[in-house]
């Protein structure tokens, strides 16, 4: 008996939000994502690895970048495999490179991105003309 190949194949899928730069949005999101990557049924430890994720770069967009900053989730599945890519987009620095930033503490400044290359399988940073989009790619198991 022949397999239905559409049976197998998933879609892929994404949700996408629009941040401003107010106190308690990043941990507004964070619940907002935490219920999207339910739905798509995500085990436990990849939905926590990728809201931490979403945290760290939220926070860099906010604290370092100039407003407005969007989130998107994508679902992408190939090859029988599934990823969860998670972008983060601002309009860009909000300071000179090298300057200070007020009100951060230098000992915290710098462990998102190591936390964001720990729990993903790829990142990186896009440049472009409207902004700066930084992203990371967890497996969706």
């Amino acid at each position: 008996m022949p397999l239905e190949l559409n049976s197998m194949l998933r879609e892929d899928v994404e949700h996408i939000w629009l941040l401003p730069p107010v106190t308690g949005a990043v941990s507004t999101v964070r619940r907002q994502a935490g219920a999207v990557l339910a739905d798509w049924d995500l085990s436990p430890g990849v939905t926590e690895d990728s809201l931490l994720v979403v945290s760290e770069l939220l926070t860099n967009a906010f604290v370092h970048a100039l407003p407005p900053a969007r989130l998107r989730l994508s679902l992408l599945h190939s090859g029988g495999l599934s990823t969860l890519r998670v972008e983060v987009t601002d309009a860009g620095p909000a300071r000179a490179a090298g300057e200070a930033c007020a009100g951060v503490d230098p000992d915290e400044h710098g462990r998102g991105e190591h936390i964001v290359h720990a729990l993903s399988t790829r990142h990186g940073v896009h440049i472009h003309s409207d902004g700066v989009t930084r992203w990371a790619d967890l497996v969706a198991a």
